[in-house]
């Protein structure tokens, strides 16, 4: 009964905004650790004292895949107590349709998401989302990341 009464309500706010996040700051601390674990230390990311001088933004700039490996915290699926919806057991990131970087996120920026609901609809026992992940940068108009990204609820 779950599954069927959340597929009804997702359905019916399809073409909605259904989630704003937080503010969250992107400091070096966070580019450094996300070029460690990826080992993309390349100096627009890396190196503050040549970003400073070479990059056309005047300072480092964070990874684009580190701003859409930011969307299950800014969507709010990493904490198991407050589930997605009732009676969501698992929520699976199933996959992404389209991906742009429109914007640099610079260092000490503040970013924020923007979850637009594409479509829902029942896939093998489970729910099947689609959203439009938009990432705001304050102070900025063209977001730093737009991504349709696909997840299935599981009950």
């Amino acid at each position: 009964m779950a599954l069927a009464q959340t597929l009804a309500d997702l359905q019916s706010r399809v073409g909605q905004e259904i989630h704003t996040s937080d503010w969250l700051t992107i400091d070096q601390a966070m580019i450094d650790a996300f070029a460690g674990a990826t080992r993309d230390k390349q100096w627009i990311h890396t190196d503050p004292r040549r970003a400073a001088k070479e990059s056309p933004y005047g300072k480092t700039i964070a990874h684009g895949y580190l701003t859409l490996s930011l969307y299950p915290l800014l969507r709010g699926l990493v904490d198991a107590d407050k589930p997605l919806a009732p009676g969501v057991q698992r929520v699976i990131n199933y996959g992404i349709n389209k991906l742009r970087f429109p914007n640099a996120v610079t260092v000490d920026s503040r970013i924020r998401a923007h979850c637009k609901l594409v479509s829902a609809a029942e896939v093998k026992g489970s729910i099947e989302l689609i959203e439009e992940y938009s990432v705001e940068i304050e102070g900025q108009d063209r977001p730093a990341c737009i991504a349709e990204c696909v997840m299935r609820l599981f009950f």
